[in-house]
C-alpha cells in the first residue's frame, strides 16, 4: 500500500470510531535511545506530553535524560 492509501485508511478508521462514540486514547510513547556514555541501546517509555524522560542505562548504569 502507498502512504496515501495508508493515510486514507487511518482517517476512515478514526472517523468510524468517532461515529461509534469510542474514546480514542493516546498511549505511552516508546523512545529508542543510545547511551551517551557507552553507546548501548536503551528503550524508555514516556507518558503522553512528556518530552524528557530520566532513565538509567541498562549496561553501564549511568543516569541520563532523553532529548
Amino acid at each position: 500500500m502507498s502512504k496515501e492509501a495508508l493515510r486514507a485508511e487511518a482517517e476512515r478508521l478514526v472517523k468510524e470510531a468517532l461515529e461509534r462514540k469510542l474514546v480514542v486514547q493516546q498511549g505511552k510513547t516508546r523512545i529508542e535511545i543510545n547511551c551517551g556514555k557507552c553507546g548501548a541501546p536503551n528503550r524508555v517509555q514516556a507518558q503522553p506530553g512528556e518530552t524528557r524522560v530520566a532513565y538509567t542505562c541498562k549496561d553501564c548504569g549511568d543516569k541520563q535524560k532523553t532529548l
